[in-house]
C-alpha cells in the first residue's frame, strides 16, 4: 500500500521538469542531460548538479526510506552493455529519451514525443514478451 511514494515521485519529477524550464528554459531529458555534462563547458556545469541529485535521490530512498530493499535480478555483464548501447542508439536516433519525450514533451504536447513515447512502449512491450515468453528457456 505505498501508491503514496510513486505519487511523490511522480510530484517531484514534474516539479523538477517545470523548474527546469522555468527558471533556465530547458527541457528535463537525461539523455541530453548527461551528454551536454560531459561536454565540460563551465556553463553547463547545472547539468553535474541536477545528475548529481538524481543519484542521491535513488540512493536516499533506497537506504533511508525503501521499506524494503529493491529486488536485484541476474543479469550478464555483456547483456547490460548491449542494452545499453541499444538504449543510447535509440535515443540519438529518437531524439532524445523517455524522460525528455515522455514527461516534457507529452506536458507540451508534442506530436512527436507521442510518437516516440508509444514508440518506446510497444519495444518495451514486445521485448518483454520476447525475454520472458519466447525465450523462457535461455
Amino acid at each position: 500500500m505505498e501508491w503514496w511514494y510513486g505519487l511523490f515521485g511522480g510530484i517531484l519529477i514534474g516539479l523538477s521538469a517545470t523548474l527546469l524550464l522555468a527558471f533556465n528554459g530547458r527541457i528535463v531529458g537525461i539523455s541530453g542531460m548527461v551528454n551536454g555534462a560531459i561536454t565540460f563547458a563551465v556553463a553547463e556545469s547545472w547539468r553535474w548538479l541536477f545528475l548529481l541529485g538524481l543519484v542521491a535521490g535513488g540512493l536516499l530512498y533506497e537506504y533511508a526510506l525503501a521499506p524494503q530493499p529493491t529486488p536485484t535480478y541476474p543479469f550478464a555483464p555483456a547483456t547490460m552493455v548491449v542494452a545499453g548501447l541499444l538504449v543510447g542508439f535509440g535515443t540519438r536516433m529518437g531524439n532524445g529519451c523517455t524522460s525528455g519525450h515522455g514527461v516534457c514533451g507529452l506536458g507540451r504536447l508534442s506530436g512527436r514525443s507521442l510518437v516516440a513515447v508509444l514508440t518506446f512502449m510497444a519495444a518495451g512491450i514486445v521485448t518483454v514478451f520476447i525475454t520472458r515468453h519466447l525465450l523462457s528457456w535461455v
